[in-house]
């Protein structure tokens, strides 16, 4: 498959790449990140412009993440509609709603790149549920830009390994996706300690000045 992947990269170049990114944000099958660990490979190489790779990207990934906010935005079931014909779906669609729910724009930002295989429903969900545009697309495109530099960066920088990186990228998404969401729970559980522990130094005040 990689061979596949270089081919076709060094056939269509940034414009493959873009088209990629930008599917990819709405839910279609394609193994972007692979294309652009070969992307960040052929600029080392010296056959692609690290500029019009980068730039090529970031644009395709926002204007895909646009599209499914967009989408979200005028149909808000339409992730239902995914949920139904693809059961296997909802429990990924569940966490990208409590993400939506818990976190709001810096959910958006983490979906992009922390725990990017809930990045196409969290635009989905974001548009549905009322969120600014203008606050979407900030946050979107900062974390698109940290996505794009971590993976052109790792096809650039090891473009002898490329095979082995991309073994490692595919493999690590789901343990990305169980850090990210342990890593939640976790200041979930800091924010509750520290909300009952203010709670009880004001019950503690009271009680001082009550005996004063």
């Amino acid at each position: 498959m990689s061979d596949t992947l270089f081919e076709l990269v060094a056939d269509y170049g940034v414009w493959l790449l873009a088209v990629s990114c930008f599917l990819s944000c709405l839910l279609v099958p394609i193994p972007t990140s692979l294309l652009m660990l070969a992307g960040g490979a052929f600029v080392a190489a010296g056959d692609l412009d690290l500029g019009n790779v980068v730039a090529g990207t970031w644009l395709g990934a926002v204007l895909g993440d646009q599209t499914g906010f967009h989408i979200g935005r005028r149909s808000s079931g339409v992730l239902d509609r995914v949920a139904t014909r693809w059961p296997s779906r909802r429990p990924v669609i569940d966490r990208a709603r409590d993400l939506v729910a818990q976190r709001g724009a810096m959910g958006v930002f983490f979906s992009t790149w922390l725990v990017a295989p809930l990045g196409p429903y969290v635009n989905f969900i974001a548009g549905a549920s009322g969120m600014g545009r203008g606050r979407f697309t900030l946050w979107d495109a900062a974390g698109e830009a940290i996505w794009v530099t971590i993976y052109v960066g790792l096809g650039y920088t090891f473009a002898d390994q490329l095979s082995m990186v991309a073994d490692v990228a595919s493999n690590a998404s789901g343990f990305v996706v169980a850090a990210a969401m342990t890593l939640g729970l976790g200041l979930m559980l800091r924010a509750q300690l520290r909300r009952a522990r203010a709670a009880s130094r004001v019950r503690a005040d009271s009680a001082d000045s009550g005996r004063d």
